[in-house]
């Protein structure tokens, strides 16, 4: 999946038309809401425009302009809130930051916000004016309730290298392993349980030290066993 704003073109109907969705993946329409302008970065608010919102993603169509308009995933915003203070916008909004591919090179800066020509890529933030305010809140509930259906990918291998869910079976197995692999040559570094050396060396231990106590358990009782006889 691509991060941040992009063009959103892919209309059906008549008129003005509505947002073509994935239907064949499960994207449903959640809301619509007609005379939204739309505020892209430090650029001039837009012409009043529709408002979507799927269950994957929030697009906003021209309603004069059939070839303009935007797009953004759920999994793209990264915070969505209520803007009422006239001192950080002049008029009540949904103000929403967006990730970006570009946040990973600061070195671009945000100039580009406000260049001739609008790079999409670099905007980061987005605010989405309806014409009446007391809209702002059921807005903010349907974009609540569709952040929480697009939750943060998990990281496969970051988990994995987390996770601390081990069998009786699999720290036996490892101990075992661990051993014959020390008794076979002491310099080499113990344990691959996830990358934490210290849990493989304590389980190692644990285990060595269980098997010298049999040991000397079974010779004390060959001593009692000869002092009978």
């Amino acid at each position: 999946m691509v991060l941040g704003l992009r063009q959103f073109s892919d209309r059906v109907g008549e008129d003005a038309g509505e947002p073509l969705l994935d239907a064949d993946n499960g994207e449903e329409l959640m809301q619509v809401l007609p005379g939204v302008a739309l505020v892209l970065g430090n650029q001039a608010p837009e012409s009043p425009g529709t408002l979507y919102i799927s269950t994957k993603q929030v697009v906003w169509l021209s309603d004069v302009d059939r070839t303009k308009g935007y797009a953004v995933n759920f999994l793209s915003l990264s915070l969505h809130a209520i803007s009422r203070d006239p001192e950080a916008y002049p008029s009540p909004c949904i103000y929403t930051q967006i990730e970006t591919e570009a946040d990973e090179d600061d070195s671009e800066g945000s100039d580009s916000e406000s260049s001739a020509v609008l790079d999409l890529s670099k905007i980061r933030e987005m605010r989405l004016i309806p014409s009446d305010p007391s809209q702002l809140d059921a807005l903010f509930d349907i974009f609540c309730e569709c952040a929480e259906l697009n939750p943060e990918p998990i990281d496969e291998e970051e988990a994995a290298e987390h996770n601390w869910v081990f069998s009786a079976d699999q720290l036996e197995d490892e101990a075992a392993e661990e051993e014959v692999l020390f008794s076979q040559n002491p310099s080499n570094s113990i344990g691959h349980s996830n990358g934490d050396h210290d849990l493989a060396r304590t389980v190692l231990e644990l285990h060595i030290n269980d098997q010298r106590f049999e040991d000397a358990d079974d010779d004390m009782e060959q001593d009692r066993n000869s002092g009978h006889h």
